[in-house]
């Protein structure tokens, strides 16, 4: 196997190039990623829709069908990792730094302008939490759940490499190898960069917003450099450690300063309204579920839905090659009705359960004890309502300071992971990747990050980042027939084995 190949050489260089456009053409960056932001929202929308449906529904299928009992590996493989540390990496690489980033400001700011009706009443509270457990949910984390199962499928159990273009294998055999699976994985690896250099620049954001805050430090961009330029030597050090090592413990330290924040919130604030906020929400989101997936407002102009919908679904899309490439490196031996329950449902509880504290206490203070002032802050400026909202409650600066620590080490573990994924297809699928791979990506998603804040902002970070989001929804829908096709080989030839025993003993 070579180190390096075709796929690693072209991905470099696109990135360079994006890189030195960015920051010799700032203002033509900009312009055009609004302008080709606006035209996926106008007019392949619903093709976002169609694909995280599709996705939820192929899951739950392959988990409650005969499939089910099909272990990513072979027959004798074993979890490699422990359930609890399983979940706590899957969902630190996942979404972890967006629920920080979103938790407060999400709920606040669909209150505040909600997708239909009057803002700032009873209603759209009641909107802003189903709606967001929507975004959130399970159309989120089926994307996820489905690459990785799929991912996982083919590296473990049919040996082969771990690219995305191994999914391909039932349809075009061979040619994985050549032209085609080479640009397969040229994409992937792309879009892995702009989706961790997006959620990197969420990240520095936030955490300068925070320091201003408590602080009253600067919040500019030259401060936003600093910020990335730390964070990408921390990470950068913490990837050369390993996946056993460094994102383990980085994943088990975010869960522990999760919970810590969490049950912060939760004990200090409205309890009994936040457990009525978790199952109201939850009651409305089922109920409306189908509605919901499927809005488009065709009879109106479709912002919100462009601005949020759409804008998520396409988030997920875009960023389920890194989450599913590593959430395969860690699920070894586990069946796909293991892999589904896990991956789908116990993140979209906990998901639900922290906007419940987080979103719903927001919405209390502002809606019944009239701290509206709140919610004025989180439409000015939504990368210091964390920081806002936390200083209504006692012991405010430390739950604040434990808040951004919790952002450092999230976006670590997410950064980690997307070194170790960018390495294991840079390098022809080899799951222990080079540290000198992993760190020239590092570097690269650090350059990235910072020309993104530098040419747009956080609109420039979205419209990058669901750009990608495009070929990957073909790619999807497509890995959806080679995933069937592999399974019912398999499945055939269990089959076929179980026939030829019974004859032989007879």
């Amino acid at each position: 196997m070579k180190k390096y190949g075709l796929v690693f050489y072209v991905s470099l260089a696109v990135s360079l190039l994006f890189l030195g456009f960015g920051a010799v053409f700032p203002k033509k960056l900009e312009y055009f990623s609004n302008t080709f932001l606006s035209f996926i929202y106008d007019k392949l929308g619903w093709l976002f829709l169609l694909t995280v449906f599709i996705l939820l529904v192929f899951c739950v299928f392959i988990a409650f069908s005969r499939f089910g009992k099909v272990k990513l590996g072979q027959d004798a493989d074993v979890p490699e990792y422990n359930r609890v540390t399983w979940i706590a990496m899957l969902f630190s690489a996942g979404i972890g730094i967006s629920l920080v980033f979103w938790g407060v400001a999400e709920p606040v700011s669909y209150y505040v302008n909600p997708p239909f009706g009057e803002g700032s009443t009873q209603e759209s509270a009641e909107n802003a939490m189903q709606f967001v457990y929507l975004h959130w949910g399970v159309s989120a984390w089926a994307v996820y759940a489905f690459v990785g199962a799929c991912l996982a499928y083919f590296q473990f159990r049919k040996r082969l490499p771990a690219t995305m273009s191994s999914a391909f294998y039932p349809v075009i055999g061979d040619r994985i190898y050549g032209p085609i699976g080479k640009t397969i994985n040229i994409i992937v690896v792309l879009s892995v960069v702009v989706g961790i250099s997006t959620s990197l620049g969420f990240g520095v954001l936030q955490i300068n917003s925070g320091m201003a805050y408590q602080w009253d430090l600067v919040n500019n961009t030259t401060m936003q450099m600093v910020i990335i330029g730390v964070v990408t030597l921390i990470y950068l050090w913490s990837a050369s450690t390993g996946i056993q090592r460094g994102i383990k413990y980085l994943s088990n330290t975010n869960i522990i300063l999760a919970f810590i924040l969490l049950l912060s919130i939760f004990a200090l604030g409205p309890t009994q309204q936040i457990m009525k906020i978790f199952f109201q929400g939850m009651g409305d989101y089922a109920n409306n579920f189908l509605n919901m997936s499927f809005r488009t407002n065709p009879y109106g102009d479709g912002s919100w839905i462009a601005n949020w919908t759409l804008f998520y679904f396409g988030w997920w899309i875009a960023w389920a090659p890194l989450v599913g490439s590593f959430v395969a490196r860690i699920s070894k031996g586990r069946t796909l009705k293991e892999f589904m329950m896990g991956a789908l449902f116990i993140p979209v509880l906990c998901s639900f359960f922290w906007f419940a504290v987080l979103g719903g206490s927001a919405l209390d203070l502002i809606q019944n004890q009239g701290y509206t002032a709140l919610a004025t802050t989180v439409t000015n400026d939504v990368t210091v309502a964390l920081f806002d909202f936390i200083s209504y409650f006692p012991l405010s600066g430390v739950i604040s300071i434990v808040g951004m620590v919790l952002i450092f080490t999230f976006f670590i573990t997410s950064a980690d992971s997307a070194m170790f994924v960018l390495g294991m297809m840079s390098e022809n699928g080899n799951q222990n990747p080079k540290n000198f791979t992993k760190l020239t990506w590092g570097i690269i998603v650090g350059l990235v990050s910072a020309i993104l804040i530098v040419t747009g902002g956080l609109a420039g970070l979205q419209s990058a980042l669901v750009a990608m989001g495009v070929p990957l929804a073909i790619l999807l829908l497509s890995m959806c027939y080679g995933f069937y096709k592999g399974l019912q080989q398999d499945s055939q030839i269990k089959s076929h084995s179980k026939r030829a025993g019974k004859k032989n003993v007879g």
